[in-house]
């Protein structure tokens, strides 16, 4: 009874996992693209503290 449980439920894992729905469809393309470059913002603090 398990082994048939385990078995059924491996079945539907790869069903749901192969692409069951339809053949995979590629993502729309953006219509802008970000402006090159890196920017990078923040501090940082470092110190001990005694009471």
């Amino acid at each position: 009874m398990i082994i048939r449980s385990a078995l059924a439920l491996g079945l539907v894992a790869m069903l749901a996992a192969c692409g069951a729905d339809g053949p995979p469809t590629r993502p729309e393309p953006k219509d802008t693209t970000p402006e090159p470059g890196i920017s990078i913002h923040g501090s940082v603090e470092m110190g001990v503290a005694s009471s």
